[in-house]
């Protein structure tokens, strides 16, 4: 029995600015998935759990990256993404599509893999993906569908072990962008926040939240504080932002940030976060 429904995605300015063809099918998941192996993506799971799951940080300290990476459209996004990772022991990444590319990048390393399927065009999955130097204990899938276009957007939240003995969430979140009020955007984060209210521990919350306007970033910022979260400052800020506003960001609880920037690339629109922390 399929699990997936044909979407035909329209509103021709909408479906530009996310780089595709008006009229055209999508297989959209009817329920959150997320996959191990993406090189055999078998996406049947809501959550994914492992047996054996080694502390995240080393000594105490690492590092985080963020990327939307713009379904590795631009010929130069493995180079960047190998330059921004490599002292990060975590990759979230937004809009990655799995391309034949993408899958080789995977292959030559030694990353953990986890991906949430939002849709799936011409067969080729798409959503965020975790990568990460060790397992997650558990990763869990989530959708929120974007009202104008029908298509969904994903996110991930893991459960890290830290050498400490707490246990570290992370939420790598793309927002849904279109949509004429607030009530889907709101309801995004209202679906995680049942989750990490049972959590006990520190917490990272990071992505393209597509905080494009005042109001977004208001919704943001009063998630954030219900659950204790500070919004990481960047020595370096070179976010990307439309009307004034940037559009990714991290927040975090029960950490030190020892430093975080957020550098320019020509491989995306977007540009990275690298975010270092230590353990209180």
């Amino acid at each position: 029995m399929s699990r997936y429904t044909k979407v035909v995605a329209g509103l021709g300015v909408v479906a530009g600015a996310l780089g595709i063809s008006t009229g055209l099918s999508f297989d959209v998941s009817e329920v959150p998935e997320v996959s191990a192996n993406v090189l055999a993506p078998q996406f049947s799971f809501n959550c994914i759990k492992s047996d054996v799951a080694l502390p995240l940080d080393q000594d105490g300290n690492f590092s985080v990256s963020v990327w939307n990476i713009y379904k590795q459209q631009k010929e130069n996004w493995r180079t960047e993404l190998e330059r921004f990772s490599q002292d990060s022991g975590l990759v979230l990444l937004q809009e990655a599509s799995l391309t034949t590319e993408l899958k080789e990048y995977l292959d030559d390393t030694p990353w953990k893999v986890r991906m949430a399927n939002a849709f799936k065009f011409l067969n080729t999955p798409a959503g965020v993906m975790n990568l990460s130097s060790v397992n997650a204990k558990t990763t869990c899938a989530y959708l929120a569908m974007e009202p104008w276009l029908r298509l969904p957007k994903s996110a991930l939240l893991s459960e890290f072990n830290l050498s400490n003995g707490q246990t570290l969430a992370v939420v790598n979140l793309h927002g849904v962008n279109f949509a004429l009020g607030l009530e889907e955007y709101k309801e995004q984060f209202r679906t995680l926040k049942r989750v990490l209210d049972k959590h006990i521990g520190p917490v990272i919350l990071a992505g393209d939240f597509n905080t494009w306007r005042q109001a977004r970033l208001d919704v943001v910022d009063d998630f954030a504080r219900s659950l204790g979260l500070a919004d990481a400052v960047l020595r370096r800020d070179q976010r990307v932002k439309v009307f004034g506003k940037p559009l990714d960001h991290v927040y975090y609880r029960g950490l030190e940030l020892v430093s975080a920037e957020a550098p320019t690339t020509d491989a995306s629109d977007h540009n990275p976060i690298i975010a270092n922390f230590r353990l209180q």
